[in-house]
């Protein structure tokens, strides 16, 4: 029953997302880059979100001699989250669409990493929005916590 517990915690708090002071919201994922990726796009496309690419880094890097460790970029959005964002403050779409990289680190942990929605308010001085910033981060927290936990 004890192991039960603690695996439940452990999986609760790898799953809890993370911001960095750079405004960057870490989620640790228990699958490889490759199946968190596979989950993130699949989850994105549920929810009628438009996928403009996916960049796998380190395919490209290898291209050119350069060993990377797996690094792909998922490039989305919706006109019907990120077009109210805009019209709230026009600067922030050089942030849009929304990125997630997903990503392994030195000690073989995979992540998802995405810009959130507060650091964007604050980079883009966004003011009476307050609606709008909850809805997409309540969204980006689902998502990733979808994509990156059984």
């Amino acid at each position: 029953m004890k192991k039960l517990i603690l695996t439940a915690l452990l999986i609760l708090f790898i799953a809890i997302p993370v911001e960095a002071a750079d405004g960057v919201v870490n989620v640790q994922s228990t699958f490889n880059v490759k199946e968190t990726a596979d989950r993130m796009e699949s989850i994105l496309k549920e929810k009628g979100m438009t996928i403009f690419n996916r960049i796998k880094h380190s395919e490209g890097a290898g291209k050119v001699g350069i060993e990377l460790r797996d690094t792909e970029l998922i490039i989305f959005g919706n006109p019907k989250v990120g077009s109210p964002l805009i019209k709230c403050q026009q600067s922030v779409a050089i942030d849009l669409p929304q990125k997630a990289l997903i990503w392994e680190d030195d000690a073989a942990k995979v992540w998802i990493s995405y810009n959130g929605p507060r650091y964007l308010e604050k980079r883009h001085n966004i003011t009476g929005c307050e609606e709008v910033i909850l809805k997409i981060e309540k969204a980006l927290a689902g998502i990733a916590k979808s994509a990156s936990t059984k």
